[in-house]
């Protein structure tokens, strides 16, 4: 059997790593399109602050590793795949045969159309090219403007202030982390790192970046500022990394569409990670959720499929907890609410607090919060679990902090309800 992946990323390198575990006499071929040794961008922030150096973001350590897995690695991008013939093409003019295949090609960041993107000092923060480059430039005082705080924005934040630089962030949406927090939440985050000395502007955009002396730059900016700055980031979200199966029957919506077994709908081809779009039981819908906990648990259920052992994706996993220069922040699931839903929030400013629950009938299907670190687990197996509350959701309506309490009384009756067998 000769199974091709496309992405040496996380979700490539755990798929190879099981197929060749039940499947020891297979070929695997293992393709990546950068020259680096496997490696997790997420960790990219930590070696711009100094934690670990160029090694410590490696997948795998210790030289040899996939040879003596015999894991083909191999260096191209894929053009196009020819499911009739089984073969994937690649950039380069070359074709790889397979029986198996799968697709976790991850995702690549968003280019704005903003004029002066192409300047020398103006960088993505996604591969470990871009990290060398801002490590250049980021020194201690360097003026620094962040476009996007999202996400992986905040992360990347966390990283240019450590370094020391003078951090300006625009964010085109009315608050920080949009994606992830409600009006309140975003905007206590924004507050908390304006008191950490960094400037932030919402509700703006950058229209131009224009070269100045000695490679600094001039950015102008929607709010009729105009900033000179020495480096500029672009952090503005990423997008699914399938244009080349524009011209295939592989089906894709806002990723590659799988089912239950991370099978797409033309056989023998799966996809996992980033790319992949996959069932959400809390949000009854499929959705591309692009955090690393998903990204292994796919590709393990894809490799166990693929070498003929069945498996089936439980769920996918909407969670977020965000780091933001000290602040801890967390989203679950269905974190805005649904149509018809209900629910409560409540917020102490002056210590930094707050807490929003989502309900549909009597289970929390939804939450986030900032500072309420002490109940992260229960507002995940609450939410994940589609625990029913009963009477508790009243309860909670109430007084948002009984999460524990809830969680206690309302987990183990349903799981005693479900090992009494019926009368």
């Amino acid at each position: 059997m000769n199974h091709v992946i496309l992405g040496a990323g996380p979700a490539g390198v755990i798929a190879a790593e099981t197929i060749r575990k039940h499947a020891p006499n297979d070929r695997i071929i293992l393709v990546g399109d950068e020259p680096e040794a496997p490696y997790s961008r997420m960790a990219i922030p930590y070696l711009l602050i100094g934690n670990i150096q160029e090694e410590g973001t490696h997948l795998r350590h210790g030289a040899g590793h996939f040879e003596s897995l015999c894991i083909e690695r191999k260096q191209g991008r894929a053009k196009g795949i020819d499911t009739g013939r089984h073969q994937v093409h690649l950039e380069d003019g070359s074709s790889l045969p397979y029986d198996r295949l799968l697709i976790a090609t991850g995702s690549s960041p968003v280019r704005p159309p903003i004029p002066g993107m192409d300047l020398p000092n103006v960088h993505s923060c996604w591969t470990l090219a871009d990290a060398r480059a801002i490590a250049q430039r980021a020194g201690k005082g360097a003026r620094v403007l962040q476009m996007g705080a999202g996400f992986i924005g905040c992360i990347i934040m966390e990283a240019l202030a450590a370094r020391g630089v003078e951090l300006t962030v625009v964010e085109m949406g009315d608050r920080m982390v949009p994606r992830m927090m409600g009006p309140t939440a975003g905007g206590m985050i924004k507050d908390w790192c304006e008191k950490k000395g960094v400037r932030v502007f919402t509700g703006s955009r950058v229209d131009a970046i224009t070269a100045a002396a000695g490679g600094a730059m001039t950015v102008k900016l929607s709010n009729g500022q105009s900033l000179d700055v020495d480096l500029v980031i672009s952090a503005t979200g990423v997008k699914p990394n399938i244009g080349f199966l524009k011209d295939s029957p592989i089906k894709c919506l806002v990723g590659v569409l799988t089912d239950e077994h991370l099978q797409t709908t033309v056989p023998n081809v799966y996809a996992a990670g980033d790319c992949a779009e996959a069932f959400d039981i809390v949000s009854g819908k499929t959705i591309v959720s692009a955090i690393q906990p998903n990204a292994a648990d796919q590709a393990y259920i894809a490799a166990m499929n693929m070498v003929g052992r069945k498996a089936v994706l439980k769920g996918v996993t909407q969670i977020n907890v965000l780091d933001t220069l000290g602040l801890i922040s967390t989203s679950f699931g269905n974190w805005q609410g649904v149509d018809g839903g209900e629910h409560v929030e409540l917020t102490d400013r002056p210590a930094g607090r707050h807490l929003s629950l989502q309900f549909k009938d009597d289970v929390m299907v939804g939450c986030n919060s900032i500072g309420w670190t002490e109940h992260v687990g229960v507002m995940r197996g609450l939410v994940e679990g589609q625990v029913k509350l009963g009477e508790w959701k009243d309860r909670l309506k109430q007084d948002p902090t009984l999460l524990m309490e809830a969680y206690l009384a309302s987990a183990q009756g349903q799981a005693t309800r479900a090992l009494v067998p019926p009368k």
